[in-house]
């Protein structure tokens, strides 16, 4: 069984930056893939940003440019930072993780983008 728990969420101003982290814990025998997906009002849910075992990432289209997903296998940890922050920024964001062929979310953390 693995636990997610995120932070770094909170609320910043229009062109603003943040940083997300994600920490796992628990037992597992491989973690692979990590990312985040985001929840925003009126749409579904979608991929902000995956990051393989390797390195490999993968970043949705509306943050393509904006965002830079990176994790650090010995602390099981994924990070987010995401500049130029918009309105349309404002949602929840869940920290996810495959280990041992499940899959694993965080709670979520709520990243709130004011003018």
């Amino acid at each position: 069984q693995v636990q997610l728990v995120e932070s770094g969420g909170g609320e910043v101003q229009v062109g603003g930056s943040l940083r997300l982290s994600c920490r796992a814990s628990g037992s597992a025998f491989v973690f692979g893939a990590m990312g985040w997906y985001r929840q925003v009002p009126g749409k579904q849910r979608e991929l902000v940003a995956l990051i393989a075992s390797r390195g490999t990432t993968t970043y949705g289209d509306s943050v393509k440019g904006r965002a830079t997903i990176s994790r650090d296998n010995g602390k099981n940890a994924v990070y987010l930072e995401m500049n130029d922050l918009q309105a349309d920024d404002t949602g929840d964001y869940n920290c996810s993780c495959y280990a041992d062929d499940h899959l694993y979310w965080g709670p979520g953390t709520r990243i709130t983008v004011s003018s």
